[in-house]
């Protein structure tokens, strides 16, 4: 389930998994894969003595909101329209609550989704940028501060809310996590990914 987040560039604003059965995250109106979210981060830990990490991301963004869809609508099937109706249709909200949880084998899902959201948008690359002091990163026009942008990774890192099921995580999740463990400076100073 998203959450919301401060960014500094465009006030609160929607960030996380919308979908148990997909590894797809969402930022207000971009879609992408949680790879490309882990890559940059390790490719920031690893470029230990730089000044700017500059990296670029395949997103999907839908402009309208109601080729977004109603979230909330979805997941109570009651309102199945744009984007968000087409994935609750395919992988619907579990019947039993205990069964709410971000499954680890969510990439399994990853054509199903590109075939449902290329109804909607195209995909195109967008700059990623961290300044390697750690006091801003951009993700396109979506700008965070330090103590924001690490809410973000605490959240993928934890599997958002409901959590990953069983505590199991995909092996980039992991990886991620190894890397920034090795170089936690500049962005990630002071992370906890405990």
């Amino acid at each position: 389930m998203p959450l919301a987040f401060e960014s500094s560039s465009h006030g609160t604003i929607a960030f996380g998994f919308f979908n148990i059965d997909s590894d797809m995250l969402l930022l207000d109106r971009l879609f992408f894969f949680t790879p490309i979210f882990c890559r940059s981060l390790t490719g920031i830990a690893d470029a230990d003595g730089t000044r700017r990490h500059r990296s670029t991301w395949d997103v999907y963004r839908i402009d309208r909101s109601e080729d977004v869809g109603d979230l909330m609508g979805a997941i109570h099937g009651i309102r199945y329209t744009g984007f968000l109706g087409d994935v609750y249709r395919r992988f619907p909200f579990p019947p039993q609550p205990e069964a709410f949880k971000q499954k680890p084998e969510g990439h399994e899902t990853r054509q199903d989704m590109e075939a449902l959201i290329q109804k909607y948008a195209q995909r195109r690359p967008i700059p990623f940028v961290v300044e390697k002091e750690g006091m801003e990163a951009a993700i396109g026009v979506y700008r965070f501060d330090r103590p924001a942008f690490q809410e973000l990774i605490r959240y993928v890192w934890l599997g958002g809310y409901p959590r990953w099921r069983d505590g199991i995580r995909p092996p980039e999740i992991l990886e991620m996590k190894r890397r920034i463990q090795q170089n936690p400076t500049g962005i990630f100073e002071g992370l906890d990914l405990s």
